[in-house]
């Protein structure tokens, strides 16, 4: 008998034999394939489902269509439910969908006030920056939002994006140049002066219609059970297949998800997508809570995964896609700038300087010192470590430099604290905390200045005020 028969005759006596060691039925070896594909989707998965949350919100909770520009009158506060918002400036958020054809983004020259954010698409993958740092420079133009399958020629006249999905959005901020009254007009005149709508009406384009969000609730917030699989089916469906992603689309059909077809699946494969997406989001947090990159040596605060900054946010290199990398980052942020590091800093830490985990039922504070290299602005904000959002009612959930009734030392400096009550005298600077909820401080510099980067200044690590 030949060799190669007896070596198959070997493998396949092996692969019976392994079979049986594992004393799994078919029933359960098909529930194993689905448990652990289910996981691996939703990992792989993260920015559609977080890119679908906003989307549903905006439809949903405010009323809002396609291309329609939703606005902060006020900064926003708690009821804004995304993932690491600031609180400070006016922000400004729309979705937009090319199935149709091209849409044009009108951006205003900055007069009065400043216009800064990012466009993105349905992977949340930065295409352009708006502003100083963008194509438009802050002296304004119109972007061109190509889809992925249009052809012919560009019209003469705008910055063109070809996209790679149907869907997309932006977030901005309209930058107020101080704190005054006049200051808050100008920021929100400069957002009325946006336009949005599709190209094959640029002749006569529709009235364009605002929203104003400020105070009413927008849950737009990833769901970590059966529903993650839901939103992640509508985008697949929606979306064209990237040659990056044939891999997945052929596990997805292990748990019921292919391009064309209905997705309806039986009771007991829904328990295991609850489970699967609730593990993902366990590995989410871990991810998030163990990363640590100090900016200065001897602090814990730590910038933003660098895997990101350096691929633009697309995680993706010549030799992989990092899709946990991409997954933890697009759970716990949503819409960061092209060119991060130039316009916007921040810095995050989990742990005191004991080294001991955030918990909101404990007091601690942190000194900012003076002279902050921010020519634009600053802002100390807290986020709820399971939603990486703002913490639900709390009445306080950031300071910054336009505060002007936070007190600030002799030497410029501010004394910062966290903590479910503020200390007595400390009310103007005082964070919200909930009481046995873990959290996380996030300090943005914006418009960075050198000694935040030559390290020349630095901020305190968190201490923790015993209980009296």
């Amino acid at each position: 008998m030949c060799r190669t028969v007896l070596a198959a005759i070997a493998f396949m006596g092996l692969a019976t034999s392994s079979l049986a060691q594992t004393n799994l039925s078919t029933d359960e070896l098909a529930r194993r394939t689905i448990e652990r594909r289910a996981v691996e989707a939703a990992i792989w998965g993260m920015p559609l489902v977080n890119t679908d949350a906003i989307r549903q919100a905006y439809f949903r909770d405010v009323g809002a269509r396609y291309n329609d520009i939703c606005y902060f009158s006020t900064p926003a506060d708690w009821h804004f439910q995304v993932t690491t918002p600031n609180a400070s400036t006016n922000y400004v958020y729309f979705n937009f969908n090319l199935k149709d054809g091209p849409v044009v983004v009108e951006i205003p020259v900055a007069v009065g006030a400043g216009l800064l954010g990012s466009m993105v698409d349905a992977w949340d993958g930065p295409m352009a920056d708006i502003g100083p740092a963008g194509e438009d420079q802050g002296k304004g133009g119109k972007y061109l939002l190509l889809p992925p399958d249009f052809k012919g020629e560009t019209p003469p006249g705008f910055f063109a994006l070809r996209y790679p999905t149907y869907n997309g959005y932006a977030l901005y901020r309209a930058i107020r140049a101080g704190s005054t009254d006049a200051d808050v007009a100008a920021a929100l005149a400069l957002v009325k002066k946006l336009r949005v709508y599709p190209l094959a009406q640029q002749a006569n384009p529709p009235e364009q219609r605002f929203i104003d969000i400020h105070g009413k609730t927008f849950d737009g917030i990833a769901n970590f059970d059966e529903r993650f699989f839901e939103s992640l089916n509508r985008m697949v469906q929606e979306e064209p297949v990237l040659p990056r992603d044939l891999v997945m689309m052929g596990m997805l059909k292990s748990i019921g998800i292919a391009k064309g077809k209905g997705f309806k699946p039986d009771a007991a494969t829904r328990s295991i997508l609850r489970s699967a997406a609730q593990e993902a989001q366990a590995q989410f947090i871990e991810l998030l809570t163990s990363y640590s990159q100090p900016w200065w040596p001897d602090r814990s605060w730590s910038p933003p995964d660098p895997r990101g900054v350096k691929t633009g946010f697309t995680f993706q290199t010549a030799d992989a896609l990092d899709v946990d990398a991409r997954g933890f980052a697009n759970y716990a942020a949503f819409a960061m700038p092209k060119r991060t590091g130039e316009s916007l800093v921040y810095l995050f830490t989990f742990r005191d300087s004991r080294g001991e985990r955030l918990s909101g039922e404990h007091t601690y504070t942190v000194q900012i010192p003076a002279n902050v290299p921010a020519k634009q602005y600053w802002s100390m904000i807290v986020y709820d470590v399971h939603t990486a959002a703002f913490i639900r009612e709390a009445p306080v959930v950031t300071l910054d430099s336009y505060n002007q009734a936070m007190k600030r030392n002799a030497d410029g400096s501010v004394d910062i604290y966290f903590g479910p009550e503020a200390p007595a005298g400390k009310e103007t600077n005082w964070i919200y905390t909930a009481a046995g909820k873990a959290f996380f401080p996030a300090m943005r510099f914006y418009d960075p200045d050198k000694p935040l980067f030559n390290k020349t200044w630095k901020m305190s690590d968190i201490e923790r005020i015993p209980a009296q």
